[in-house]
């Protein structure tokens, strides 16, 4: 029997609350109707989902599972349901995500050779929202910095950069050339969702200051609340009068990667993914980051 999506988007609340009277609300249906479906779907399923007794409802081993499944399924549900409209609309677009420091715009003029009547719109995305975007259809394509849940998802390398120290300018290594891990053990990191910002496996002191993004970063290493690690590309795309950037050789680079839903698939995309392969390659062939200072003229002289 095939897999009820209405059931599963009613699994998914139940299983989020661990309550059916609270999930029942979520969903604006009455609390026996929701109960029906769930054993509807465990019969469908042939397994129970659900431990019911006196201490409340917890999840089985088969109800993890089935969790853990739902989240891609129902995205890539969501993400056909928004590309059929945008079809019955006649539109030719795509979206394309791009974290902070990392520069579109030579793969969209390299796609727009082959696809003129395309139109390409992007969208800056942060770490915490990179996967969800894709899966629910909401981007078509992003650049990514690793890591990131694969889970239904084509990654794609692209190419790695090295990471520099974020520090106020007043830091007693401001002025160095470059510094090493261990000169920075102890210093007060800043907390990021974000792993990729925080590369290190030196013991540090956690500042207490959840930061999102490059912008609230800059502000809190200026406001002495700690430091941070970034992609070196901050440094042409990002300044701060309070702020310098100095080189850490010893840390492991940061790795971009252009990633895709596996359910979405198509020429298009797959031109794009070649298009923004070549734009990575001129990139490396340029040296460091020539072709971003120079934006699309880079791409233009090296096509």
């Amino acid at each position: 029997m095939d897999l009820d999506l209405r059931k599963l988007r009613y699994f998914v609340a139940v299983a989020g609350t661990l309550h059916f009277g609270r999930a029942a609300e979520q969903l604006h249906i009455a609390q026996p109707v929701l109960s029906r479906q769930i054993r509807a779907l465990e019969q469908d399923l042939g397994t129970a989902l659900f431990t019911r007794d006196s201490h409340g409802v917890t999840l089985t081993g088969a109800g993890a599972q089935l969790l853990t499944d739902a989240a891609p399924l129902l995205a890539s549900a969501d993400a056909a349901r928004r590309r059929v409209t945008a079809a019955a609309r006649g539109d030719q677009r795509m979206m394309v995500g791009f974290r902070a420091g990392i520069a579109v715009a030579p793969a969209i003029q390299q796609f727009a050779v082959r696809h003129p009547d395309v139109r390409v719109d992007v969208q800056r995305i942060e770490a915490d929202e990179q996967a969800a975007m894709l899966l629910d259809g909401r981007l078509d394509v992003g650049y990514v910095r690793l890591p990131i849940d694969e889970t239904g998802l084509r990654v794609v390398p692209l190419y790695t950069e090295p990471r520099v120290a974020v520090l106020p300018a007043g830091h007693r290594l401001a002025g160095k050339e470059e510094v090493t891990e261990a000169d920075l053990a102890g210093e007060p990191l800043l907390w990021h969702a974000d792993a990729s910002t925080q590369p290190t496996r030196r013991p540090h002191l956690n500042a207490g200051y959840l930061v999102r993004g490059v912008d609230e970063t800059l502000e809190h290493v200026a406001s002495g609340r700690g430091i941070s690690f970034l992609a070196r590309s901050a440094t042409v795309f990002y300044t701060h009068p309070e702020v310098v950037y100095v080189p850490v050789p010893d840390l492991a680079p940061d790795q971009v990667c252009l990633a895709v839903a596996a359910a979405h698939l198509t020429p298009v995309v797959d031109d794009f993914v070649a298009a923004a392969q070549a734009a990575a390659e001129i990139t490396a062939e340029c040296g460091n980051y020539e072709m971003w200072q120079l934006g699309g003229d880079a791409t233009a002289k090296h096509r």
